[in-house]
């Protein structure tokens, strides 16, 4: 599995994975509160964790297919459920040091 992380500049960090993580629950296992997060998808798994000013991704995936898959589906749907702010989603290789 490949560890891949972003920090997600935001003060709505809270209300944006919470968004996430209620739409999430429909499809795959998920476990959250107001300030972190697990999410078990078929290709891959995602911890995330609300701070003040950003929301932190930590993912792991298989190489290829899976890893770009979740990287989407992260992205495109954190983006999508944060019309009111532009957010931006940069990938870094690599577990999320902060977490």
């Amino acid at each position: 599995m490949n560890h891949f992380h972003a920090r997600v500049p935001t003060a709505q960090a809270s209300r944006n994975m919470t968004r996430l993580c209620k739409h999430f629950r429909h499809k795959v296992s998920v476990d959250y509160d107001e300030r972190e997060a697990n999410a078990a998808f078929p290709f891959g798994l995602c911890r995330m964790r609300a701070e003040a000013d950003a929301l932190l991704l930590d993912c792991q995936a298989e190489p290829g297919e899976a890893l770009a898959r979740l990287q989407f589906v992260l992205a495109d749907h954190l983006l999508r459920f944060s019309r009111d702010e532009r957010l931006t989603v940069e990938w870094q290789d690599g577990a999320n040091p902060q977490m």
